[in-house]
C-alpha cells in the first residue's frame, strides 16, 4: 500500500489554514504541522468521526483513497482500534480503545505545553504515533520518550516513526508509572483521559516543568485539559483547566458501566420535587461548565442522561461506593419529580453543587484548578490556597 504524501498536501495546508484562524495553532507549530501530517501515521483501515450523521464510518484507503485522504486531513477525531485489539471486521466495535484525535485538540494541547527546543518530552499514550513525531520535530531528535500500555499499538506505532524518520524512544508499558530511565522530564503530555493524576510524574520532572494532561470525575466522560506546574521542591504540581475536551480513558481508569438493576428495586425511596430545570442544571451541550463542577463538587456519583421522550427527560445518578442512586425527571412543563434511595441523597448533593456553581458566578472551566500531591488531588476554585479547595 502506497500512499504519496503529495496527495494529502493541498488538504493539510487547507487543515492548517483552519488550525491557524481558530487560534489553537501557535506560530511555534506551524513548522512541525507542515512537516508532519497526520496522514502519515494512519492505518489503512480507520473510523473517522462523521460530524453529520455523528457516528464513526469506516473507510479503507485501498476502497477510497480519496474519503480516506478527506478525513485523514480533517479536524475530526479517527478511532483506529477498537475494543483493545479483540475487534474484527469493518464495522465500529464496542468500545474506542485507540485513535488520532481531533487536530484542534492536539495543538491545542501541544499550546498548553509550550515545549522548546532541547527539552526532554515524557508523552502518555503513542496511539499511531503523530503526536509523538510533532513533539520530536519540535524538541529535537531523541528528546522524546513515549508510552504504550497496548503492545500492537506501541508495535504500529514505532513503525510508522521509523518509516517517517523519527527517532522517539517508543515504551511498551504503564503509562500510569512514567519511565524513569528517560527522565528526568521538562514536559510531560497525556492523550489518555484520567481519573487520577499519577504522582510518579511530578516525581519524574524536573522543578518547573509543565504537566498537560486530560483530567475529569466518574461522573461523565467529559474532561477537560489541565495545565500543571512542577513546584520548585518538587513536592507538588498545581494549574488551571484551559478547557473542555474528551479522551479514551486511561486502561487502568476505566470505570465500568453501571447495571441499573443492581441500584433501583422496590427497596423505600423518598420522593421529593425541585425548581432547578433541565437546562439549569444540564446547561448547552455535554461540555457545559455546570456539569463540569458538578462532577468536581458530588464525589464517586456517576450521571447518566437519558434520551428526551414526550418532553420529559430523565437524569439518573448512581453512588460508586453504595446503592445510592436518584433520579430526577426533568419536565418541559411543570416542576422536574426527584426519587433518591440509599445511604446517600444524591440529588440532594448534586443540587446543592449546582447551586454552589450559580452563587460563585457560574465559572467556567477556567477559574477551576488542580493540585497534585504524594497524598492526593486536590481540585479548587480560583485560588490554589483558597477557602474553596477540596479532594477530589
Amino acid at each position: 500500500m502506497k500512499r504519496d504524501a503529495e496527495e494529502t498536501r493541498p488538504g493539510h495546508k487547507e487543515l492548517g489554514r483552519v488550525l491557524v484562524a481558530g487560534g489553537v495553532l501557535a506560530g511555534e507549530w506551524i513548522p512541525a504541522f507542515e512537516a508532519v501530517p497526520r496522514a502519515a501515521f494512519l492505518p489503512e483501515l480507520i473510523w473517522p468521526f462523521d460530524m453529520e450523521t455523528g457516528r464513526s464510518v469506516p473507510v479503507s484507503w485501498s476502497a477510497e483513497p480519496g474519503v480516506w485522504s478527506g478525513y485523514a486531513e480533517a479536524d475530526v477525531p479517527i478511532v483506529t482500534q477498537w475494543d483493545d485489539g479483540a475487534h474484527t471486521g469493518t464495522e465500529p466495535g464496542e468500545v474506542a480503545t485507540s485513535s488520532a484525535s481531533m487536530p484542534s485538540v492536539v495543538f491545542r494541547m501541544l499550546r498548553d505545553l509550550d515545549v522548546r527546543p532541547g527539552q526532554r518530552v515524557l508523552e502518555i499514550g503513542t496511539g499511531t504515533g503523530w503526536n509523538a513525531a510533532l513533539l520530536a520535530q519540535r524538541a529535537g531528535s531523541g528528546q522524546v520518550v513515549s508510552v504504550e500500555v497496548d503492545p500492537g499499538v506501541a508495535e504500529r506505532a514505532r513503525a510508522a516513526l521509523d518509516r517517517f524518520g523519527c527517532v522517539v524512544e517508543v515504551v511498551q508499558g504503564d503509562g500510569l508509572l512514567g519511565h524513569p530511565a528517560g527522565g528526568p522530564y521538562e514536559r510531560t503530555i497525556a492523550t489518555c483521559g484520567l481519573r487520577e493524576l499519577p504522582f510518579a510524574w511530578v516525581e519524574q520532572s524536573r522543578p518547573g516543568a509543565v504537566i498537560v494532561a486530560p483530567w475529569g470525575t466518574h461522573h461523565g466522560n467529559g474532561d477537560a485539559a489541565v495545565r500543571l506546574v512542577v513546584a520548585d521542591d518538587g513536592a507538588s504540581a498545581t494549574g488551571r483547566f484551559t478547557g473542555p475536551v474528551e479522551f479514551m480513558k486511561a486502561r487502568a481508569q476505566r470505570l465500568s458501566p453501571v447495571e441499573h438493576s443492581a441500584y433501583v428495586g422496590e427497596g423505600e425511596r423518598e420522593t421529593s420535587g425541585t425548581t432547578v430545570t433541565e437546562r439549569d442544571f444540564l446547561g448547552e451541550g455535554r461540555f457545559a461548565p455546570q456539569r463540569f463542577a458538578v462532577g468536581l463538587r458530588v464525589r464517586e456519583c456517576v450521571q447518566v442522561v437519558a434520551e428526551k421522550r414526550d418532553g420529559r427527560r430523565a437524569v439518573w445518578l448512581y453512588g460508586l461506593t453504595d446503592r445510592s442512586w436518584a433520579c430526577v425527571q426533568f419536565r418541559d412543563a411543570g416542576s422536574a419529580q426527584v426519587w433518591q434511595a440509599g445511604p446517600r441523597r444524591l440529588w440532594d448533593e448534586a443540587e446543592a453543587a449546582y447551586r454552589w456553581w450559580e452563587e460563585n458566578g457560574r465559572p467556567g472551566h477556567g477559574r477551576f484548578g488542580l493540585t497534585v500531591r504524594p497524598g492526593g488531588q486536590w481540585a479548587w476554585l480560583d485560588d490554589p490556597e483558597g477557602a474553596d479547595a477540596w479532594p477530589v
